[in-house]
């Protein structure tokens, strides 16, 4: 498949330009010509450039791009990221606050089948489009529960700040959460699923009784790319490896 016939597919599904995002979503660096192997990630980084090259990959599609809306000057490790993609004639695509949004292969859409939530409605919006998810609970479950349904999905340890004991109706925001939590208390939610909170709003979140489930930024937003990854496999045939470069975070 050409590398010009996959970016707009993808660039059409993920609906690149229906958000306001700080991210330059899409092709953010071009390189070989067809796409054979495609590499799957959280974030561009050099582990995972030379994790990528290594593995034959054509196009690395990652959560977290190189650019963020200002200039960078091609130095130090940005200057090294760039030549390793270039050297290898390796494409770079980035799907950030589209990845978060999207209603089947979201971070937050396949957080909630993969905890048995059912979905009810968006909050957080970026223009007309939900970032998080209000879902319900079936039958309803204590935050501890919810905590080990998480940590069992990820595969991970996962934290709670348990100031409700039971929740009956949840928000869901993968990864950085802080500015949505207002809006989860505004809402009147049980709890609120997340990858990480700042130190900052544990109080506000206490006073509201409000639980926060944790489960690590990296770790909650590597579900939507290899769910994205699936879909390109059934759609076009094409190789997908996943590439873990794990912070811990």
């Amino acid at each position: 498949m050409t590398l010009a016939e996959l970016v707009a597919e993808l660039d059409g599904y993920l609906a690149i330009g229906d958000y306001d995002d700080r991210s330059n979503n899409g092709l953010q660096v071009e390189g070989r010509a067809d796409v054979r192997r495609i590499g799957l990630a959280v974030d561009a980084a050099q582990e995972t450039f030379d994790k990528a090259v290594e593995a034959g990959v054509d196009l690395l599609l990652v959560h977290h791009g190189l650019f963020w809306g200002e200039p960078l000057m091609v130095t130090g490790s940005h200057r090294r990221r760039l030549a390793t993609l270039l050297s290898n004639d390796v494409s770079l695509y980035a799907a950030h606050l589209p990845l978060d949004g999207h209603p089947d292969v979201g971070n937050n859409a396949v957080m909630a089948r993969m905890l048995d939530l059912e979905v009810q409605g968006g909050f957080g919006y970026s223009r007309e489009r939900p970032i998080g998810l209000v879902a319900a609970v079936p039958g309803g479950a204590t935050v501890e529960q919810l905590r080990q349904r998480l940590s069992a999905a990820l595969a991970a340890p996962v934290l709670a700040w348990p100031f409700r004991e039971r929740a009956a109706r949840v928000g869901l925001v993968t990864g950085k959460a802080t500015s949505l939590l207002p809006q989860a208390v505004a809402l009147g939610l049980d709890a609120l699923i997340c990858g990480e909170m700042e130190h900052m709003v544990y109080h506000t979140a206490r006073e509201a009784g409000l639980a926060v489930v944790l489960g690590g930024h990296y770790q909650t937003e590597t579900v939507g790319v290899k769910a994205l990854g699936r879909w390109i496999e059934g759609r076009f045939g094409l190789d997908t490896i996943w590439i873990d470069a794990a912070t811990g975070l």
